[in-house]
């Protein structure tokens, strides 16, 4: 072989090597770029998972102080979202809920409340119990009247505010009252338990048979006198996604924060009992 055909021979064979080097940085290149493709796609697959959008929560009076916590909570882990809450006595939430008003969620006050909704099919699955109240004695600060009991209620002169009996505060007092063989007629039966507490905080009623999440809540502005009878009465709070929920996935996600260790503890430290 002549030198000048040797040579022409080295070329071609660096040429050779030059190119299978070429080829394997471009398929690795190639590989890098379908990887960060596939990484792309992942996070904005995760992205669009986020939760967004308003959910309308209906829940008993009771349920006001922690409920409006957990739900800033639940905004501030999920900051696309909106919480909106309306409160009040279980029984009219739950005839808005049959009657047709937009709701995502219902947290009652008692199971019988919480079936008005089942009965029509307005709920999906089971309700489950998160939380159960029990009830006490709101006094004016420092109990003038030295309550001492439930059957201090029914001394002549005492003007006593008892929840209507188709609320669940109402219904759980007579069941109360019952057990202790008492017959007790108030000044005025309110609408919800909020109502009730609020006649003795504005100093319209010397007593009230409320929940002791609502005393607690209440802080100094009344007194709390516990009696035997309330455990009798101890009511069980169900939480359901409803049937026509505009938002369904932060309806759940909401519903899983108040059972959550996270969510009882923020109900335990209103008062609330365990389930």
């Amino acid at each position: 072989m002549t030198r000048s055909a040797r040579r022409t021979r080295r070329m071609l064979q660096v040429t050779g090597a030059g190119a299978a080097v070429l080829l394997a940085v471009s398929a690795c290149s190639s590989s890098d770029s379908d990887s960060s493709s596939k990484d792309s796609s992942t996070r904005g697959s995760s992205a669009s998972d986020k939760l967004s959008g308003e959910v309308t929560v209906f829940a008993a009076a009771s349920l006001k102080e922690s409920f409006t916590t957990l739900g800033e909570r639940f905004e501030k882990e999920h900051p696309d979202t909106k919480v909106t809450f309306s409160f009040g006595g279980s029984d009219s939430l739950a005839a808005s809920i049959t009657g047709g008003a937009p709701a995502d969620v219902f947290a009652a006050a008692s199971p019988k409340t919480m079936k008005i909704v089942t009965d029509k099919g307005d709920a999906v699955g089971t309700p489950a119990t998160f939380v159960r109240n029990q009830l006490e004695i709101a006094t004016l600060p420092g109990n003038p009247d030295k309550v001492s009991s439930l059957k201090d209620l029914t001394r002549s002169g005492l003007k006593v505010v008892l929840c209507d009996k188709t609320v669940p505060c109402g219904a759980a007092a007579q069941k109360a009252l019952d057990a202790g063989g008492l017959k007790l007629t108030p000044v005025s039966y309110e609408q919800d338990v909020k109502s009730a507490l609020n006649k003795v905080v504005l100093k319209e009623a010397d007593a009230a048979v409320v929940y002791k999440t609502d005393v607690k809540a209440a802080g100094g502005k009344v007194e709390g006198v516990e009696f035997p009878e309330s455990a009798k009465a101890v009511n069980d709070y169900p939480i359901a996604l409803l049937k026509n929920a505009r938002n369904a996935e932060v309806a759940k996600a909401f519903i899983a924060l108040v059972r959550s260790a996270e969510g009882q503890k923020v109900l335990g430290g209103a008062g609330f009992l365990k389930p």
